[in-house]
């Protein structure tokens, strides 16, 4: 093959190769441009998500519920937006027989009250998240859940016993080194229910007090006020039986979830509990 034919052939077989490797670029790129695509709900799967649990249940319907705890939810949720985490909310107990619990790294009492569990089943997958090494947190109320149930207050750290009539008192910073406490004054003036809790989980390490003598209208309590440590603890972390779990008393107020001092308490106790940092 000579002369002009041999140039038409070696011109077919350069035009070949081209389109060749057009080709082969083109399968390279679509490659990775579904490969990029894909990747985005494997890295959507890993953020970390919480539970809100707000079950508030009594058999005869005369449990007090607060008027807080849409407040409270939304707090979280930004919470939530501001650090990364995705936030379930229910009231639902079934949550702890259909869901595996393992996908939440904290679970998070807001202002529940009564009975938070409809079965022992609930019970039973309840705590065996907590042996899992699962987060916890409490807001208020939510130590009035499960008055019959021991496990519960020792994860809580303790037990609902009464509070006196609203009214404002002096909240001490007593760890300032705690990641609850990051940005508090060592000392700030609260208008709330000043709980007192019973039944203490002795390994609790108390963040915030305040000093019981200096209340009102203890004589209407029915409970023996001297037999409460003071100072009274209103919020601590500890961790319990494999779990992460802090507790703040503060929060009968639904405006306060709005507060930068509560909020900032409620963020911090969760991220420690579910050991992400900000």
């Amino acid at each position: 093959m000579t002369g002009p034919v041999q140039g038409i052939y070696a011109e077919m077989r350069s035009t070949a190769t081209v389109a060749i490797l057009r080709r082969l670029l083109l399968a390279i790129s679509a490659a990775i441009f579904a490969a990029m695509f894909a990747s985005a709900p494997i890295a959507a799967a890993t953020q970390p998500r919480i539970l809100v649990y707000t079950r508030n249940y009594t058999p005869d319907g005369k449990g007090y519920v607060h008027d807080n705890i849409a407040a409270s939810v939304e707090a979280i949720q930004k919470m939530g937006a501001e650090n990364g985490f995705a936030v379930d909310y229910t009231d639902n107990p079934d949550v702890f027989g259909n869901t595996n619990l393992k996908e939440y790294a904290a679970i998070v009492f807001s202002n529940s009250n009564n009975e938070a569990f409809s079965s022992d089943s609930q019970r039973d997958a309840f705590k065996h998240y907590i042996e899992s090494g699962g987060g916890f947190v409490g807001i208020h109320s939510a130590s009035g859940s499960e008055r019959n149930w021991p496990y519960f207050w020792s994860v809580l750290g303790g037990k609902f016993a009464a509070h006196p009539k609203m009214q404002s008192f002096t909240v001490r910073v007593v760890d300032p080194d705690s990641p609850a406490t990051k940005n508090l004054p060592a000392t700030f003036e609260w208008t709330d229910e000043c709980y007192f809790t019973d039944h203490l989980n002795p390994d609790i390490h108390p963040v915030l007090v305040t000093d019981r003598s200096k209340l009102s209208s203890l004589e209407a309590m029915k409970i023996d006020v001297a037999s409460f440590p003071n100072p009274l603890p209103l919020a601590w972390s500890h961790q319990f039986d494999g779990g992460r779990e802090f507790y703040v008393a503060l929060g009968h107020n639904k405006q306060d979830y709005a507060n930068p001092i509560l909020y900032g308490i409620i963020e911090n106790g969760i991220l420690w509990s579910m050991r992400h940092k900000k």
